[in-house]
């Protein structure tokens, strides 16, 4: 999840789709994979009057109604500019989507790494943050590596 505004960031290059690509990276996109149905699910909103397109392996959407979602539905002040489902991004506008690429890119990979257990792991580090005294975003060690790798 992302709070604008973000600082842009690039995408570490994968490639995700080769011909030659080996079996952990299926291994990850399968192991990610419960997350990504949910993602794609989401990124319906972005129909009719959005976009969806793939990006170095990566889905992303964006359109009206789901920079309405972003904004009015994510519990932080001001909403989400983007949000990260497996191997879904959805966003805001293209704008947002380039600029907080590279933030959203960690959170997919943590994706790979967690599989479908990374929502509650998360769930669990922001009450676990904020019991602590600590900012249940901002602090939260998922969002602290995506902040620190952009």
């Amino acid at each position: 999840m992302t709070s604008p505004p973000m600082p842009r960031g690039r995408a570490r290059a994968r490639p995700l789709w080769s011909a030659g690509a080996g079996v952990a990276v299926w291994l990850a996109y399968l192991w990610a994979a419960p997350t990504t149905v949910l993602g794609l699910l989401a990124s319906l909103l972005a129909w009719p009057r959005g976009r969806i397109c793939l990006v170095d392996g990566v889905i992303e959407a964006r359109g009206p109604l789901l920079a309405w979602v972003l904004r009015h539905l994510v519990p932080l002040p001001g909403g989400a500019a983007a949000i990260t489902l497996g191997h879904v991004v959805l966003g805001r506008d293209q704008p947002t989507l380039d600029q907080t690429r590279g933030h959203e890119r960690v959170h997919v990979r943590q994706y790979e790494r967690w599989g479908p257990f990374l929502v509650p792991a998360y769930l669990v580090a922001s009450l676990w943050v904020a019991v602590r005294g600590g900012h249940p975003y901002l602090d939260n060690p998922f969002e602290r590596q995506a902040f620190g790798d952009e």
